[in-house]
């Protein structure tokens, strides 16, 4: 019987998601899972490229006490198409309950290693709504840049993103940033 994790993913100002997945490594400060893309309005396209989509998996790497997390999207096919990382303000954990809060802004990191920030016009409206505030603002612009400087320098993902696949075996997609 797989074990579960409880993820509740919050969106300012008052969006939701819930969740049970399941778990295919609980490292503590570090909870690998995996789960399926579903309830898009609309694929995901990133300089021109089809990369998310419903029906699409993915094996996420949730950093408890970290500003990001890390997402590992296949294809229906099982083929890898790069990582997408949300930029967060917190992920904490309470027993099999991750919970994060998302800061709009987004990476996706292509297999080649094109990388790309996403959503600013979304950080943007948050501010000028007062969704967030100028604090929070920088602060996930900040976040992203050291994300965008950390790969740029191979640094970034962290090694344990290599580690795991769909299967929850030694992952076959470190071809990306090497």
């Amino acid at each position: 019987m797989s074990r579960k994790i409880h993820l509740i993913y919050l969106r300012l100002p008052n969006r939701i998601l819930e969740r049970d997945d399941e778990v295919v490594a609980d490292l503590g400060d570090i909870v690998v899972a995996k789960s399926r893309f579903e309830g898009m309005l609309a694929p995901l396209r990133v300089n021109g490229v089809e990369v998310i989509k419903n029906g699409y998996a993915m094996i996420y790497f949730a950093f408890v006490g970290r500003n990001y997390d890390v997402l590992k999207v296949y294809d229906e096919k099982g083929n890898f198409k790069g990582l997408y990382i949300d930029v967060l303000a917190y992920t904490k954990r309470e027993g099999n309950t991750l919970e994060m809060l998302d800061l709009f802004l987004d990476l996706f990191v292509f297999p080649g290693g094109g990388a790309f920030l996403l959503d600013e016009d979304e950080l943007e409206m948050a501010l000028n709504y007062g969704v967030i505030d100028r604090e929070t603002f920088d602060f996930a612009y900040r976040v992203a840049r050291e994300i965008l400087e950390k790969i740029k320098r191979k640094e970034f993902p962290p090694d344990i993103v290599w580690e795991y696949d769909l299967q929850g075996t030694p992952s076959e997609s470190r071809v990306m940033l090497t």
